[in-house]
């Protein structure tokens, strides 16, 4: 039989893998997080049908003479190019900029994905619409995530509660006016709390007299008499630099006597009313800021990227899933923007990688061989139908 006619046939093969590999990739032109693949195609075994010969006195050399016996699939790659980014603004939408991919886990199996459309269950757990695999973290601990800990599944569940946390501690600063007039008071109020939240207010009342400046405390219900304040030739406060109420160490050592000028202010204390969380938004780092009833803002988890030696050798699982391979190299676990892994963007999609013009290309020069190959074999065929008919 002819050797054209299998090496025809052989193109087929290949050129309908090239046909299959282009049309999924066109096929998922608009998939979220989509890597396409690229066909390379190699030549099979050749028939030796003279060798080589060397030179001798006289003659010279001969090259060997070969007949190639078609051709076959070297292997299809993914390309991990980086997608296009679309703009959604929904708050679970994240985007790497840069390499890695999202550990997720689905039964005892952890996979890893480009797709960064997430969604929460009733449980509060960040989950893949469809494939319903759970999103790999650290949950933070009194707003503290330790990303040398093992992975979790990551929860932010909604009517998560900020515990209250009583003031130890409050700072005032700024200036009291050393030409202020004497009987002048000025009074400076703070919200503090106890251990269950309760607030109170604490507040300081500054009176000028013709011996200087007085400080007194409350708080309601524990009261600081009346002190006298010194100030060094600098302006600097000398005595007392700090006050007791209730509880709260009131820190005043950095307010100053300078003439002329008059801010002294409550700056700041320590302690927080309880809060429950209800919304929640991403750093570029990965880390999940929720902002809670009680208006301030507190880390509830960070999410975690792997990066890989050979993303290439990661096997496609669907659901635009990978899995690893003993090819692909274990995956480096860490959080985004280190050890070479990308950044996140919040209320961002990646897009799929696909070049339409490019794949296009492809399809005709897939095409294209295809035919040239059908040629092949019914150019073979009429041969054998030439020699067949020899004998009538």
């Amino acid at each position: 039989m002819l050797r054209s006619l299998f090496s025809g046939i052989s193109g087929l093969r290949s050129h309908q893998t090239m046909l299959d590999v282009t049309g999924n990739n066109i096929a998922n032109v608009n998939t979220t997080g989509f890597k396409s693949s690229q066909i390379q195609f190699q030549d099979t075994l050749s028939q030796v049908v003279q060798n080589a010969g060397g030179a001798q006195p006289g003659t010279g050399g001969t090259n060997p003479a070969q007949v190639g016996l078609g051709v076959r699939v070297a292997g299809i790659t993914t390309s991990f190019t980086q997608g296009a980014s679309q703009l959604t603004g929904r708050s679970t939408d994240m985007m790497i900029q840069g390499d890695g991919f999202f550990a997720v886990r689905k039964g005892a199996e952890q996979f890893y994905t480009r797709a960064g459309s997430f969604d929460f269950d009733a449980t509060g757990q960040m989950v893949l619409p469809g494939e319903g695999a759970l999103v790999q973290g650290w949950a933070a601990v009194n707003g503290v995530v330790d990303t040398n800990g093992p992975l979790t599944d990551l929860r932010v569940p909604a009517g998560a509660i900020m515990d209250a946390v009583a003031s130890t501690t409050a700072t005032y600063s700024g200036n009291l006016d050393a030409s202020a007039a004497d009987g002048t008071a000025l009074t400076r109020a703070i919200t503090v709390y106890d251990a269950t939240g309760v607030e109170r207010e604490l507040e300081l009342t500054f009176t000028k007299s013709a011996a200087g400046w007085s400080v007194a405390a409350t708080d309601g219900t524990a009261t600081v008499a009346d002190q006298a304040m010194t100030f060094d030739a600098a302006g600097a406060l000398t005595t007392p630099t700090t006050l007791t109420v209730g509880g709260v160490a009131v820190d005043i050592s950095t307010i100053t006597g300078f003439a002329g000028l008059e801010n002294v202010t409550a700056k700041s204390q320590d302690g927080q009313a309880a809060g429950v969380l209800q919304s929640f938004a991403l750093n570029p780092d990965g880390t999940i800021v929720g902002s809670f009833s009680n208006s301030l803002k507190q880390v509830v988890g960070r999410i975690a990227l792997g990066a890989f030696t050979n993303p290439a050798g990661l096997e496609k699982a669907g659901g635009s899933l990978f899995r690893t391979t003993v090819n692909s190299g274990e995956p480096q676990l860490g959080a985004a923007g280190q050890g070479g892994r990308g950044t996140l963007a919040g209320g961002a999609l990646e897009m799929s990688n696909v070049d339409l013009s490019s794949e296009f290309t492809s399809l005709i020069v897939a095409q294209r061989g295809f035919q040239a190959n059908s040629r092949v074999i019914t150019t073979s065929d009429e041969l054998l139908q030439e020699l067949v008919n020899l004998k009538r």
